[in-house]
This record gives C-alpha cells, sequence and structure tokens, in this order.
C-alpha cells in the first residue's frame, strides 16, 4: 500500500513539473511580447533630416540674427532720399570718435621710467672691477719713474721701458764707443735723445753707474712686457703712461660721472654713440685730459641702459590722458538740415538721425533671409561631417546639447560679455564628439558671428582661436589634469593673440597689456567653466567622454569593487576578457577605452546570484546539479543579464556602456541546459522544449565595439582550457568558435566584417600566448 502511495506521488510530481514547464514557457513567452511591444511603443519616429535642418537652422537665425530686427535704413555710407532737418536743438556725443580718440592717447602716452637699483648697482661694480683691474696692471708694470729724474728724463724712462729689443741693443751699442759719434749717427731723435743721456751718466763716478742703470732700465722693461701682456678690455698701453697723481684724479671723476648718469638713467634703445658723447662732455669737466680717453672706455664698456618701465604708473598715466580727452559732440539746430537730399550719410549725421529717431529702424528681411542660408550652409556642413565620422549618427540629446552650446554664444554676447565662449564650446565639443565636429562647430560659429553680430575683432578673433586650437586637442587629454593644462594654454593664446593682433593694427603694445591680460583670463575662465559643467553635462545628456570612461574603469569604483569582492571568479574572468577585447579594438581602430569600461561592467549582473555560475564555486558543488532544472537554470543564467542592467541604471552608467550587458550575449542559445531540455524531452513526451526559454533576449550588438565583447567573452573559457595546446590549435579552435557566431547572425547588425573574423582570431592567440607563457620547472627541493 505504501509502495503505491509513493508512485502515485512520483506521478502527480512529474504532471507538477511539467506544468511548472509549460507555465513558465508561456509566461516568459508573454513577458518577451510585452517587453518587444514596449519597446517598439517607445521608439520615437525620428523627425525628417530635411525638416530638422531647417527648424535648427531658424532656431540659430532667430539667435543671432539680433542687428536685423532694428536696423536702421538710413545708415552709413547711404544716401538720403530726402532733406533731413532736425526738430530741435541737441548736442550729442560721437562715442565711437570719442572712443577713437582715447585710444589713440593711449596710444602715444609717454611711458614712465624709473631706474633699475639692482643693474645700477651692478653696472657700479664692473666699472669698480675694472679700476681694481687698471690698478693692478699698473703696478705689475712696476713705479714710474724707475730711475732718478737727474739721470733720466721722464720721456727717456717712458721711451726706454717700453723700446723693443733691436732699439735697446742699438742704443747700448752706441753708448759703448769712447765718444758721441755712434750716438750722433742715430737718426731717431727720440733714440738719440735716449742714448745721449745714457752716454752722459757713462762718465759720472757713482758705485753703479751705467751698468746699475741698465740694470734698472732691464728690470723696467721685464715688468712693462710682463703687464702688457695681460692687458683686455677697456685699457690699452696708455694705462701705463698715466702718473699716479692722474689715475688717483681719474678713478673720483669715474665714479662721479658714473653716479649722475645712473642717477639721470640711460633708456633702452639709446644708441651708443649718445651714451659716448654724454661720457665725453661729463669728463671734460674735471677729468685730467691724459686720462680721458681711459676713463670714457671705462664707462662705454660698462654702462648700459638701466631704465624700466613703470607699468602701473604708464598704464595709469595712459588712462589719465584718456579721461582727459574732451568728448566730440555733434551739434543739432532746430530747423536746420542733418543731411541734404542725394548726399551721403555720414557718421555725424547718423548720429543725428538715430537721436532724433529719424533713422527709420526695422526689420532687414533680406539680411535674415541671408543669415538663413548662411547658417544652414554651417547646418548642413556639420551635418554631412557628423554622418561621416559618426556613422550611426547622434542621438536627438546630442543635437539638443550642440544646439545649446551654439545658442549661449549670442547670449553671452547680448549681456556684453567681453570675449565669446568659443573656448568653453572648444572644450565640451571635443571631448564629448572629437575633433572634427569641434573644430567644424567653433569654426562655423567663428565665420558667422561678426556676419552676423556685428562683432570687432578684438571681441571674437582671439577667443576663437583659441577656441579652435583647444578644439582640436581636446579630444586627446586622458585625464583632467591634462585637460587643465590645456586650459591653461587657451588662457596663454588668447592673451597672445590679443597683444599680437593689437601691436599689428598699430597700438603701442605697452597700452595693450591690460587687455591681453584680461583676454587670457577670460580664455582660462572659459575653460574652467567647460571642465566644471562637463560632468553635469555628461549626466544630464547621457554624453560618453574618454574622460568618463577612463575614470569608469577605474577597479576602485564601487560597482567593480563589489564584482571583484563578491564574485570573484567572474571578476577575474572579466580581465582576461577585457584584455582580449582591448586589444582587438586597438588593432581594429576602435574605441579602446570604451571597450575596456564596457568590458568590465558587462556581468555585474552575476552579482545577483554568484554561485549560479561555475566560475564562482571554486571547485564546490554545482548549484545547478542541486536544482536538476534545465529551464530553471537557465533563468538563472539569463537573469544576470536583467540584473545587470538595473544595477547599471542604479550606479548611473552611460547607456552606451549599459548596451554592452544584453549585447555581449546577443540571441545566442544557453546551450548546455538547452541540450539537457532536450534530452528529458526525448524521454518525456509530455515534455515541450521552447527555444526562446533558453535564448538571450538580446539584442545582437549593435557596435563594433559590442561584438568585440562577445566573441572575446565566446572564447576565454575556450582559451583557458588549452593547457599544452600550440598557437595553430589555439588558432583553429577560435576561428569554429566566431564562425558559429557569424553563422548564427548575431555580428550582423554590428558592423565587424567578415575579412576581420581573422584578425580577430590572430589579435586573441597573441594575448593567449602573453598570459600563457612558458616558465622555468625548478628542480624539488630534496
Amino acid at each position: 500500500m505504501n509502495s503505491l502511495r509513493s508512485w502515485a506521488q512520483q506521478i502527480q510530481h512529474v504532471c507538477n513539473e511539467s506544468g511548472k514547464h509549460l507555465k513558465q514557457s508561456a509566461s516568459m513567452r508573454s513577458l518577451q511580447r510585452v517587453s518587444a511591444l514596449q519597446k517598439q511603443l517607445g521608439k520615437q519616429p525620428k523627425v525628417p533630416k530635411p525638416v530638422t535642418i531647417v527648424l535648427t537652422s531658424l532656431v540659430l537665425s532667430a539667435a543671432l540674427g539680433q542687428r536685423f530686427y532694428d536696423q536702421p535704413r538710413l545708415s552709413i555710407g547711404k544716401i538720403a532720399p530726402e532733406t533731413i532737418t532736425a526738430p530741435r536743438d541737441a548736442q550729442v556725443e560721437n562715442k565711437q570718435a570719442t572712443e577713437e580718440k582715447r585710444r589713440a592717447a593711449r596710444s602715444i602716452s609717454t611711458p614712465v621710467w624709473m631706474p633699475d637699483v639692482a643693474l645700477s648697482d651692478e653696472i657700479r661694480k664692473t666699472v669698480q672691477s675694472h679700476l681694481d683691474a687698471g690698478l693692478k696692471l699698473r703696478k705689475d708694470a712696476g713705479e714710474f719713474p724707475y730711475v732718478e729724474l737727474e739721470k733720466l728724463s721722464e720721456p727717456t724712462q717712458r721711451y726706454l721701458r717700453k723700446a723693443e729689443v733691436w732699439e735697446w741693443k742699438a742704443i747700448l751699442e752706441a753708448t759703448q764707443a769712447p765718444n758721441t759719434q755712434l750716438v750722433d749717427r742715430i737718426s731717431d731723435p727720440v733714440q738719440r735723445r735716449a742714448a745721449t743721456e745714457l752716454f752722459r751718466n757713462k762718465n759720472q763716478t757713482t758705485l753703479d753707474g751705467l751698468s746699475g742703470l741698465e740694470a734698472k732700465i732691464t728690470t723696467a722693461q721685464q715688468h712693462y712686457v710682463t703687464a702688457r701682456s695681460q692687458l683686455s678690455a677697456p685699457y690699452d698701453p696708455t694705462l701705463f703712461d698715466v702718473s699716479d697723481v692722474a689715475w688717483q684724479k681719474m678713478q673720483g671723476e669715474v665714479m662721479a660721472t658714473l653716479d649722475r648718469m645712473l642717477m639721470q638713467g640711460i633708456a633702452p634703445g639709446l644708441e651708443e654713440t649718445y651714451v659716448r658723447n654724454a661720457i665725453t662732455l661729463n669728463l671734460q669737466i674735471a677729468t685730467p685730459p691724459e686720462t680721458r680717453a681711459i676713463a670714457t672706455q671705462i664707462l662705454v664698456s660698462a654702462l648700459k641702459p638701466n631704465l624700466v618701465k613703470d607699468e602701473d604708473r604708464t598704464r595709469q598715466q595712459a588712462e589719465l590722458a584718456a579721461n582727459n580727452v574732451e568728448l566730440v559732440m555733434v551739434n543739432a539746430y532746430r530747423g536746420r538740415a542733418i543731411v541734404q537730399q542725394g548726399a551721403e550719410i555720414t557718421q555725424d549725421a547718423f548720429i543725428l538721425l538715430d537721436y532724433f529717431k529719424l533713422s527709420r529702424r526695422e526689420t532687414n528681411w533680406w539680411g535674415l533671409v541671408a543669415l538663413f542660408g548662411c547658417v544652414s550652409g554651417s547646418v548642413v556642413i556639420f551635418w554631412r561631417l557628423e554622418q561621416r565620422y559618426h556613422p550611426k549618427g547622434l542621438r536627438n540629446r546630442d543635437y539638443w546639447l550642440v544646439g545649446l552650446m551654439c545658442l549661449s554664444t549670442p547670449l553671452f554676447i547680448l549681456v556684453n560679455v567681453p570675449s565669446t565662449n568659443l573656448p568653453a564650446i572648444g572644450v565640451l565639443m571635443g571631448t564629448f564628439y572629437g575633433s572634427v565636429l569641434a573644430v567644424t562647430g567653433v569654426g562655423l560659429l567663428t565665420i558667422i558671428l561678426p556676419i552676423a553680430m556685428g562683432l570687432t575683432w578684438t571681441q571674437w578673433l582671439p577667443s576663437a582661436i583659441a577656441g579652435l586650437t583647444v578644439a582640436l586637442f581636446a579630444a586627446r587629454v586622458r585625464s583632467r589634469e591634462e585637460l587643465a593644462f590645456l586650459g591653461l594654454g587657451v588662457g596663454v593664446t588668447q592673451g597672445l593673440l590679443f597683444l599680437l593682433l593689437g601691436a599689428l593694427s598699430g597700438v603701442a603694445w605697452y597700452s595693450l597689456l591690460g587687455g591681453a591680460v584680461l583676454e587670457g583670463l577670460l580664455g582660462l575662465g572659459w575653460s574652467i567653466i567647460a571642465i566644471g559643467i562637463s560632468p553635469y553635462l555628461e549626466h544630464l545628456f547621457d554624453v560618453v567622454t574618454t574622460l568618463r570612461l577612463v575614470e569608469l574603469a577605474n577597479p576602485n569604483r564601487a560597482l567593480l569593487k563589489r564584482l571583484a569582492a563578491e564574485t570573484p571568479g567572474t571578476f577575474q574572468h572579466t580581465l582576461f576578457v577585457a584584455n582580449l577585447a582591448e586589444a582587438a579594438a586597438r588593432k581594429l581602430g576602435c574605441n579602446v577605452e570604451l571597450v575596456r569600461a564596457g568590458t568590465l561592467y558587462h556581468d555585474i549582473g552575476k552579482m545577483h546570484d554568484p554561485l549560479g555560475f561555475i566560475e564562482n564555486q571554486m571547485g564546490g558543488v554545482n548549484k545547478h546539479d542541486l536544482i536538476d532544472d534545465p529551464w530553471q537554470s537557465a533563468a538563472i543564467i539569463k537573469k544576470h543579464v536583467t540584473e545587470g542592467l538595473v544595477m547599471a541604471r542604479r550606479a548611473r552608467l552611460p547607456k552606451v556602456v549599459q548596451a554592452f550587458i544584453p549585447e555581449h550575449q546577443g540571441t545566442m542559445t544557453i546551450a548546455y541546459f538547452h541540450h539537457q531540455a532536450l534530452q528529458r524531452a526525448q524521454q518525456d513526451q509530455t515534455i515541450i522544449v521552447n527555444d526562446e526559454d533558453f535564448r538571450y533576449d538580446g539584442p545582437a550588438p549593435q557596435s563594433r565595439e559590442t561584438g568585440l565583447l562577445m566573441l572575446a567573452d565566446s572564447c576565454e573559457a575556450a582559451l583557458r582550457s588549452l593547457k599544452d595546446a600550440t598557437p595553430d590549435d589555439a588558432l583553429n579552435m577560435i576561428n569554429k568558435i566566431l564562425a558559429a557566431r557569424w553563422k548564427d547572425g548575431q555580428l550582423s547588425e554590428s558592423g565587424l566584417t567578415r575579412s576581420e573574423m581573422s584578425t580577430i582570431a590572430e589579435v586573441f592567440v597573441q594575448v593567449w600566448q602573453q598570459s600563457n607563457h612558458q616558465r622555468i620547472a625548478y628542480p624539488k627541493a630534496k
């Protein structure tokens, strides 16, 4: 009886399980149909491109064409259709003329100079060192006179000290004769006089006589030759001919002259001739004639401009000169003609017409139409480049963001910001959409702004060039620090361009320094603003930048730390898959940062049930063996996709990163449990196997990046299982897996081509070889 009851319970259990499978299959199919219907209903029909272009052009033209709404029909340079008289007396300022006079007053304002104390002290030290060097040379040359003047005269001693060897020998030979015959035969009068004086000393009865005199002369000649060999600028041999009294006096005069000239100041750019003349005039008062040349040379070699411009006082003087300019006024008298019929309207006439509201302001429809055509052409150019460099096209929210950035420029101009925000647009568009679209957007705005808004070159050109520069390089930065340095470069570039363009237009450079500093600070400010609001725009418009992807790939992110802690096996699997996919992405020119970030998060859904996946079981009991239900096991496996999407949304991951979670599995079949279900269906005809129950919901990979992840994920387990296989064996196995995915249609929407499959397989094998390299077999310890 008990056996019959047990047998009946088993039959009932089988029926219940079969019914449960059928109900589960039906419910899952209904959920899939509901999900598909919701997706279909959620897709908004895209507005046709021509309509989008026209609407965008209208909005931008309306924002940019402010000056066409209230444009005077009677403007400067036009011909007056009739004679217009002043309705009353008035005196109106010509602001443009007044500003031009002020600008001219600033440019011709004389700079204020002040002595550079440190430089003046340096010059004094240089002159003193020259004087000390001269004194040393004079000491090395020996005392002068070196013989008593009663024996030899001063001119003779000076001559003999610097006489050449052959001259000295000739004199000595002449004095050796018993009489003056040889002395009288010397033709040179100076040489003959020296020989005569020496001959006269020959007959004196002193102890040393002529030989002692000759020894003193020889010693003086040796000292002179030694000192002369050490001569250098600013000295010449005349230094040794100066008496000690004259030398002492010269030193004092040199220092006094130096102090006078330094106090008066030497301006930069002063020619050396004027400096030399000033030195000569100062020295000729009290300096001995014999030392003037030496003193002049000392001062000329040491003196240099010691005046520096006092920037603050120069600016103050320039502003004072500008403020002292009288206002340029235009007078009107009641009943008198402002402009005659047929005459050209001058600036003064237009000022009066506009003041009396006689300029007939109205909307310039033709100007707006022309502007609309220009803007439309720019939008078409931007769209065509977007189609070429972003084949899948930008999203609607991206168009909104680009449009808002473009609209912000005329808004800032209307509130009289001194510089346009083109650097900020360059930073944002460069980091969001790449260099091509950023340069295109900033470049088109640069062309349109002066046409539409009537800006002066100082308002747009420096910031436009800075914006184009940052747009070109912003996409290449890989950290916030690099972006900050790029912003600093923008500020420097904008300031230098303002200074350069102002100098080229004829304005004195020192009067432009204040404006250049302001421009540089504005450029830096726009960059700081762009960097500051970038994270908010990224989250608000779901924009993915390289910087954000790099930050998301940081293993210290909370979600990745959880993945490593709760599912260590999955985390190791993820790292190896990331290496495979990243290497293939780099080889094929895909977005490597996107592949890296997307791969790290593709299996986060496995945290909902870590032990449901074999890599986390660490050799323990397989949970699915205990469940013994392929339908339930398949549901657990599939759930890691839906749970992963929930976790990704909670973590506010970008949608382009979220796409890696469902697309890495595509619509593949969960083959292991599908095979188990088929086996059970063969054993029990009442069991119906619906393939959809064992197939992922998809979608299939929609980009090259997610396609690479699917292939890397499919090959990872197979590559790990290879131990002693050769690279050819690994390559054959990978090619079979890739061919199966291609044949299953999983890559039909990814953008990957059939010819790229072989390249991907070779890259996977290379990465496998790098991680599976041979190691030395160490001998075991005895």
